[in-house]
């Protein structure tokens, strides 16, 4: 649990971080490092459906391929 609320913490500094490089405006940067992460976070929901349907093919070994995938999320 740790590690999620470090990296919910990381996150929201980089979003907020960005966000005002970008306008400038504290509360903009606020709304925005707030709305974002919520938004990944769907967004990541429906990547994760994708890659488990369409990600990993067959190889002539009859291994899966994961070829890309960055091993910190096992399926």
């Amino acid at each position: 649990m740790a590690k999620t609320a470090t990296f919910a913490a990381t996150h929201f500094t980089v979003a907020f971080g960005v966000a005002y490089a970008l306008t400038g405006d504290i509360g903009v940067s606020s709304a925005l490092a707030l709305v974002e992460p919520a938004c990944n976070t769907v967004a990541y929901y429906f990547h994760e459906k994708a890659w488990l349907r369409f990600g990993r093919r067959p190889t002539a070994d009859g291994a899966g391929s994961s070829a890309g995938h960055c091993g910190l999320h096992r399926a």
